[in-house]
């Protein structure tokens, strides 16, 4: 087993005891604060220690979880698996599905034009394009997660629905609005002369 697979096993093991430890911060906080410290439960400093100690470690357990998962996640993404699974998709299902991946794929802002380029050469319609493309760097698994730990699934639920809407909203009119004559004929014009990066075969662990 080599050293990569080793570290995947252990953070798969560390993964559970920060769970655990997740489900039982609020006895952790309370034994620490009123039993060992024995402050004060009606004094201001004693709500600051207190918050301290619960809502600090409760925030980087959940980031730590979910960014573990999403890593997992977004290594079986590439820009050509994520064209591949836009292609030939109507417009309506198309925008959903674009917004969808724009969500959990690992493409920031920085990539939006070589990405444009490439969704909008391989025939996808322009108004999906700009859905994914909206969502992506708008929607932050990140963002999510410290809105839900700090001031819950109401808060986070909204920030990811509101995302969605735009995301979705935006590339359905970009679409109805028939704007490809708006792009410039070169961008039609490349030609991919078998440049698609070859799928990858291995398992998760040699990924890490």
């Amino acid at each position: 087993m080599d050293d990569n697979n080793k570290k995947f096993y252990y953070y798969l093991l560390f993964i559970p005891a920060l769970i655990v430890i997740y489900f039982n911060l609020e006895w952790i906080a309370n034994g620490i604060v009123y039993s060992l410290f024995n402050l004060d439960p009606q004094a201001p400093f004693t709500a600051a220690i207190y918050f301290f100690i619960y809502e600090v470690p409760k925030v980087l357990i959940l980031l730590i979880i979910i960014v573990f998962f999403i890593g997992i996640i977004r290594s079986f993404f590439s820009p050509e698996k994520t064209r591949k699974k836009l292609e030939g998709k109507p417009l309506f299902l198309g925008n959903v599905l674009a917004s969808m991946l724009g969500i959990v794929t690992p493409f920031c802002s920085c990539s939006a034009v070589p990405l444009f380029i490439g969704f909008v050469e391989a025939g996808i319609p322009l108004g999906v394009t700009f859905s994914f493309l909206i969502a992506a760097p708008m929607i932050n698994e990140i963002a999510v997660i410290l809105l839900f730990g700090l001031f819950g699934w109401k808060t986070a639920l909204i920030y990811v629905s509101t995302g969605l809407i735009i995301a979705i909203t935006a590339g359905f009119v970009i679409g109805k609005l028939k704007l490809e004559r708006f792009v410039a004929d070169w961008v039609y014009e490349i030609k991919s002369s078998g440049t698609e990066l070859p799928e990858e075969k291995m398992k998760f662990p040699d990924r890490l």
